[in-house]
C-alpha cells in the first residue's frame, strides 16, 4: 500500500510518496507544469512505478472553510487524475501547508533560491502526512 500525495498549483505540482507502510510521507518532486497532458503522464509513471494505490490531492480551501477558485481547479484536477488512472483520489484540506512549508525552510535557514525548488515537495509532504495521520487514527 503506498499514496501519493499531490500540491496542485499553477505552475508546479508537488509530489510525495509514502513508505510502503503508510506511516511516512517523504517528498519526492515537483514537476514543472507545461501541458497538462505531460502532467498527467508524468503522475501515471510515478503511479506506475511506486505502484501507488491511492492519491491524495491537497484542496485550497478559504479560511471560512469555502472552496474559491483554486479549490475549483484541485476538484478538477482530481476528477481527471482519477478517471486516467484509475487509482481513487482523496481531497484533503491543505490550508496553511505552504505556509508550514516556509517557516520549517526559513528554520532551517535553507536559501530562498533553495525553498524555491523545494516548497512545493515539501507542501505534497505535508499534505499526505496529515491524511496519513488522521486515518491511522481511526
Amino acid at each position: 500500500m503506498r499514496w501519493m500525495g499531490l500540491d496542485y498549483g499553477d505552475k508546479t505540482i508537488g509530489v510525495a510518496l509514502s513508505d510502503e507502510l503508510g506511516w511516512t510521507a517523504q517528498g519526492l518532486e515537483v514537476i514543472q507544469r507545461r501541458k497538462p497532458e505531460n502532467d498527467l503522464e508524468r503522475l501515471e509513471a510515478i503511479v506506475r512505478q511506486y505502484e501507488v494505490t491511492e492519491i491524495i490531492v491537497g484542496l485550497p480551501k478559504n479560511m471560512n472553510n469555502t472552496i474559491g477558485p483554486r479549490g475549483e481547479l484541485a476538484i478538477a484536477f482530481s476528477q481527471e487524475l482519477q478517471q486516467r488512472l484509475n487509482v481513487p483520489v482523496h481531497l484533503w484540506d491543505e490550508r496553511l501547508t505552504t505556509v508550514a512549508a516556509t517557516r520549517t525552510l526559513l528554520e532551517a535557514d535553507v536559501s530562498r533560491k533553495k525553498r524555491k525548488t523545494v516548497i512545493d515537495k515539501m507542501a505534497a509532504q505535508l499534505i499526505l502526512q496529515g491524511y496519513m495521520d488522521a486515518n491511522m487514527k481511526r
